[in-house]
């Protein structure tokens, strides 16, 4: 496709904790097709995503997200040791400032909205200007992880509570067609064969002592009963089964044009150093679930060169 011929694109990137680094491979099969991406409405680790690709650095934070193990992950938490949340964010927020910059929204060359929310006021919030990375810590406030986010003289939490996949900021956009990527899709079966060989894998790497004991709170590939679930287990599988419900309701009413999928089970919330395995699914969730819009796409450039041949 030439540049006069790109089709421009709303993209809305949902909520998911790690399973957002689909959202990188959802973007360069995008990009690969010659698509504009014109706008971004991101909740959550959709709106970091988002906000990083606007400000044009997100090959700089795939490399290094690409590179992160577990143990960098545990030494990115300022625990808080407050009883509103565990993490307060600020190191992670600057370890991201130093990659990114730190960049006003207004400054973007892509239309931007992040969305948290206002839980004592129950309603949403749209951040489309200010500090970029002010809007993407308030978008990220995961309850009972996070510190809720004091901005603007609100406390603002994780915008996946009351909308996990933000399609209303693209409303007015004047692009060509919306594409919605939804985290919270059903359930799919795992192949606990291949779980257990990543997760030994996951095992050489991690000989300090820090690895071995974050090794204890690794994901094991197993059934469930009742008595075995920890208060973590409980509250994460809980927002997850609320947001995908949310989001199913919310898709219903206000329908994008295209919609990817990716399953709910795909990784844990926190399971930030499986990036290359959740990039490759929304590379190929992407090519799945787009081959509509690339139809469509030809068939208009077909109509455009019979109608200048007439």
């Amino acid at each position: 496709m030439t540049e006069t011929t790109k089709k421009s694109i709303s993209l809305v990137l949902g909520s998911g904790g790690a399973r957002g680094l689909a959202h990188i491979g959802v973007i360069h099969w995008l990009e690969e097709q010659g698509f504009e991406i014109a706008s971004i409405s991101g909740c959550s680790m959709g709106a970091l995503i988002g906000g990083i690709y606007a400000a044009g650095k997100l090959d700089i934070f795939e490399q290094w997200v690409r590179d992160i193990n577990k143990v960098d992950i545990f030494t990115l938490l300022d625990l808080s040791w407050q009883k509103n949340g565990l993490v307060k964010g600020d190191k992670i927020i600057e370890t991201l400032k130093d990659l990114v910059g730190d960049i006003a929204i207004e400054d973007l060359p892509v239309k931007y909205t992040a969305v948290a929310a206002d839980v004592i006021n129950e309603k949403e919030i749209w951040l489309s200007s200010g500090s970029l990375f002010d809007a993407i810590r308030a978008s990220i406030s995961l309850p009972l992880f996070f510190t809720p986010f004091h901005y603007r003289g609100l406390d603002l939490i994780d915008g996946g509570v009351l909308n996990p996949v933000p399609i209303a900021p693209t409303f007015g956009d004047h692009t060509d067609c919306s594409i919605a990527v939804n985290l919270g899709g059903n359930v799919k079966a795992v192949d606990t064969a291949v779980l257990q060989e990543a997760s030994d894998e996951e095992d050489l790497k991690s000989q300090s002592k820090i690895g071995r004991f974050l090794a204890r709170f690794k994901t094991k590939a197993v059934e469930h009963t009742q008595n075995e679930w920890g208060a973590y287990d409980i509250a994460n599988q809980a927002f997850d089964a609320m947001q995908s419900t949310i989001a199913r309701q919310k898709l219903a009413a206000y329908p994008a044009d295209y919609f990817v999928e990716i399953a709910r089970n795909a990784c844990g919330t926190l399971e930030f150093h499986r990036a290359d395995e959740m990039i490759t699914l929304g590379y190929e969730a992407a090519k799945a679930s787009l081959s509509p819009i690339i139809a469509d796409k030809n068939k208009e450039t077909a109509a455009e060169v019979i109608e200048k041949q007439c």
